[in-house]
């Protein structure tokens, strides 16, 4: 992340920190931008995510992602409203269970 970025990011972060190894969070997807969450922010249901696309980078506040996994435990998306391809919990690892 550029430095001037991270600059910004940690002046944007209720606790003045943003950790800056970050990573695509989006699962395997076509498009050419990725986006690495970088914090929450002070407004509820937001965070602050980093965009980039080859040398291009910006900042964003995003709401989060409103949509729920089904069954029961309905586990939340960890992604922002409107993301492309797939949420969270649809890529997540299956849990089995073996008999001893």
């Amino acid at each position: 992340m550029p430095l001037e970025l991270a600059r910004e990011a940690e002046q944007r972060t209720p606790t003045g920190y943003v950790d800056r190894a970050i990573q695509c969070r989006l699962c395997d997807h076509e498009g050419d931008d990725h986006y690495g969450l970088l914090t929450e922010l002070d407004t509820y249901g937001t965070a602050l995510w980093l965009r980039w696309h080859g040398t291009e980078t910006a900042l964003l506040a995003l709401p989060d992602c409103p949509v729920t996994g089904p069954g029961p435990d309905g586990e939340g998306c960890c992604l922002f409203a409107d993301h492309p391809e797939a949420h969270t919990w649809q890529h997540a690892p299956e849990v089995t269970s073996r008999a001893s």
